[in-house]
């Protein structure tokens, strides 16, 4: 083969540059290595493991499981709702067909057209007849395809839907947006590039009126979404829509409700806290299990789930525990919910502090189609920030 190059090129020093041989992480590479969903620790790989979850109703800890994914899951929770109150409807682009990620497969032939529709494209169209139906009583859940196509709604989502109760004064019980449920897939995709990979979540968190959710896994996808719709606060729930097909674990087959504005800890530790949400949670445990094992350290692991109104008691208490705290999330890291987050611990954990709080989050940048891998926080970037902390 050698030959066959020098013959070509009359010798190796004119042959152009090897590109390298390999797609995605370099073959030695420890850290930034893809997510293994089949064994983390995150998921339930086992129908004992999901029905220990303390969370879950009786009947569906006394139930069975399905091994499904995130996008099944949604699609569980959108049919049982549907089937179990007639007020519920779920519209949207191409939501009748089954939506681009098929969160809403089959759902319009169970419940018919009246209940399960398609709208034309206009994100302000979608918004204002949810608005007015959840005003007049009814439950909709309106699909924003990409939640980087919400802002031509965001005018109804901020002044019309946040604000109905509050301007209904005494006659808030009755003139409200509650039931009111927002669904939008959100987050990188690893191609999605300046229009399918952003993340606005912290744009809705200075919104009071709204409660924006992110699920971690179907588990969570399920029971999130059927506490969203029984709410009676407007919801965003935002779905991580890389985990969508990759997140796959046993969900209890009987409906359940999980708490909103409740975090959850994934896992204790005594050294260090991280907190985050969503997709980073996968990498935060990869970083968390690297660093534990170098560093002989101990880290907490928390899950928010509910962004706003997020569960600050929670995240203060394991934080005065250890003393250190790393927040992260995917979304760009200017005004994001890390800030919120960092803030809110230095004014109620300033005397316990060992080292300053870090925030590991998206660059203030575009995403680039290309290099999207770059601008997310990966598992160096968290594994350098426990070390940071520990260090200090």
């Amino acid at each position: 083969m050698l030959r066959k190059v020098q013959r070509c090129y009359g010798g190796v020093a004119n042959f152009p540059p090897l590109r390298r041989g390999y797609a995605s992480h370099p073959p030695n590479a420890r850290l930034n290595i893809p997510t293994d969903y089949a064994t983390t620790p995150l998921l339930h790989h086992s129908a004992k493991s999901s029905l220990a979850n303390k969370e879950l109703s009786e009947e569906a800890r006394n139930g069975t499981t399905s091994r499904i994914n995130l996008f099944q899951a949604v699609n569980a929770a959108l049919s049982h709702a549907l089937r179990s109150d007639q007020r519920v409807l779920l519209f949207g682009e191409d939501v009748a067909f089954g939506g681009v990620f098929r969160c809403s497969m089959n759902l319009a032939t169970e419940f018919g057209d009246d209940r399960v529709f398609n709208t034309p494209l206009s994100e302000q169209g979608i918004m204002g007849f949810a608005i007015g139906a959840a005003m007049e009583g009814m439950r909709p859940v309106a699909e924003i395809q990409f939640a980087d196509y919400v802002f031509p709604a965001f005018d109804q989502i901020v002044n019309e839907a946040a604000k109905c109760r509050y301007r209904a004064g005494h006659n808030a019980d009755t003139m409200n947006c509650g039931g009111l449920v927002i669904r939008m897939p959100a987050g990188g995709v690893g191609h999605g590039g300046l229009y399918h990979t952003q993340s606005p979540e912290s744009l809705f968190t200075h919104v009071p009126g709204m409660r924006v959710v992110v699920p971690r896994s179907p588990v969570q996808a399920k029971g999130l979404l059927l506490g969203a719709i029984a709410s009676n606060d407007p919801v965003i729930f935002l779905e991580p829509k890389i985990l969508y097909r990759a997140a796959v674990e046993h969900v209890p087959a009987e409906p359940y409700l999980l708490p909103l504005s409740t975090a959850e800890v994934l896992k204790e530790g005594k050294d260090v806290t991280i907190v985050s949400y969503g997709t980073p949670l996968y990498t935060c445990q990869s970083a968390l299990a690297a660093a534990e094992k170098d560093f002989k350290c101990s880290v907490e692991l928390i899950d928010l789930r509910t962004v706003y109104p997020w569960d600050r008691q929670a995240v203060m208490a394991s934080v005065n525990k250890t003393g250190r705290c790393i927040v992260v999330h995917e979304s760009m890291v200017n005004a994001g919910v890390g800030a919120e987050v960092a803030a809110t611990i230095q004014e109620g954990c300033f005397l316990r502090l060992e080292a300053p709080v870090q925030r590991v989050g998206g660059w203030s940048t575009h995403s680039g189609l290309a290099y999207e891998k770059f601008n997310i926080p990966d598992v160096v970037r968290v594994y350098d920030a426990i070390r940071t902390a520990l260090e200090y």
